[in-house]
C-alpha cells in the first residue's frame, strides 16, 4: 500500500463540506423570475439543468426559506434567464437578501403568461411549472419549456470559489 503524505483525511457529510466541494465546480449563473401576489420575484441560481430534451424540460433548486419560494411555490409559469459575463452586478442583485430587485438599473418587462423578463440576458425562457420535488431544505423544480430567445450577445457568466467569473480563451 502506497501512503501519499499529502492527501486530507476525509471529512464527515455536512453543509460546510458540500459547499466548500462545490466551491470547486464551475456553474453558470441564472436569474429565476416568477409573478407574485405583491409584484416580480426573483432569484440568483447556479443550480440550473437541462433535464429533458422531449419535452423540453429544466430543473432548479430554491431554499424554502428564501424570500421568492411563497411566490415560486405557486406559480404555475417561472423565467429563466441566462447570464452573460457582462452581468456580474445583476447577478449580485439578485443574490443580495432584503434588494428591490427589479428595480433601477434592473431592465426588465412583463413577458408572456405574465412572467418578468430581464433584458440584455444571453437567453431567456419561459417555463410551466411542472412539478416541485422536496430536497432537504430546498425544492427541485422540474419545468417545461415553452417559448424563449437564445439570441442574447456574449460569454456566459460562471460563478466559482465564491466569485462570478468568464470564459478564458
Amino acid at each position: 500500500m502506497t501512503v501519499t503524505p499529502d492527501v486530507a483525511a476525509p471529512r464527515l457529510a455536512t453543509a460546510d463540506l458540500l459547499r466548500s466541494a462545490f466551491r470547486r465546480h464551475a456553474a453558470g449563473v441564472a436569474v429565476i423570475t416568477a409573478r407574485g401576489d405583491a409584484g416580480p420575484v426573483g432569484f440568483t441560481a447556479t443550480s440550473l439543468t437541462s433535464v429533458s430534451a422531449e419535452p423540453p424540460l429544466l430543473s432548479f433548486g430554491i431554499g424554502t426559506g428564501s424570500s421568492s419560494w411563497p411566490a415560486v411555490s405557486e406559480a404555475e409559469y417561472v423565467g429563466v434567464h441566462l447570464l452573460g459575463d457582462h452581468q456580474e452586478d445583476l447577478a449580485a442583485t439578485f443574490a443580495r437578501s432584503g434588494a428591490d430587485r427589479f428595480a433601477a438599473p434592473t431592465a426588465w418587462r412583463e413577458g408572456p403568461e405574465g412572467v418578468p423578463v430581464l433584458d440584455g440576458v444571453l437567453s431567456w425562457l419561459v417555463c410551466r411549472v411542472a412539478g416541485r420535488v422536496p430536497a432537504g431544505d430546498h425544492r427541485i423544480v422540474l419545468a417545461e419549456v415553452l417559448l424563449g430567445d437564445p439570441t442574447g450577445a456574449g460569454s456566459p457568466l460562471l460563478y466559482h470559489q465564491g466569485r462570478y467569473n468568464g470564459l478564458r480563451d
